[in-house]
């Protein structure tokens, strides 16, 4: 399988993710949004915005791994952030880049402040394409 992360000329720079993703053909995985919920269902760290942005990592890439994937295999990823202030979008891009998906957000990246998330408490929530290989 190759993935190629591509800056398209005329557009602007970008903080580590690219404008365009290309991937070969073949299978692809997409992943439920993944949530800041433990083993049990329970929303962790309730407005705690680091504590759930390391839980939605981890849940990614358990996520990733059930589905045979690696950060490196992602060629979309979308952001949400139950927040209209920058600094916390901000603040979740910066640690998701920093953490143990963070080749995950070199690819195509989308990252939105929203009103509400899915679960009471919920203030983040990551959306992932990975492109599998045969």
């Amino acid at each position: 399988m190759h993935i190629d992360r591509l800056q398209a000329d005329g557009l602007h720079p970008t903080p580590g993710y690219h404008h365009v993703t290309v991937a070969e053909a073949g299978r692809t995985a997409y992943l439920a949004g993944q949530c800041p919920l433990d083993e049990s269902g329970t929303v962790v760290g309730p407005d705690d915005l680091m504590a759930q942005t390391d839980q939605v990592a981890a849940n990614a890439l358990a996520a990733l791994s059930a589905a045979g994937a690696t950060p490196g295999d992602v060629v979309r990823s979308v952001i949400y952030v139950a927040s209209s202030d920058r600094a916390d979008l901000s603040a979740v891009w910066q640690r998701l880049n920093a953490g143990p998906i963070a080749q995950a957000f070199t690819t195509a990246s989308t990252l939105l402040g929203v009103v509400a998330l899915g679960f009471p408490g919920q203030l983040v929530e990551v959306d992932l394409t990975a492109a599998l290989a045969d």
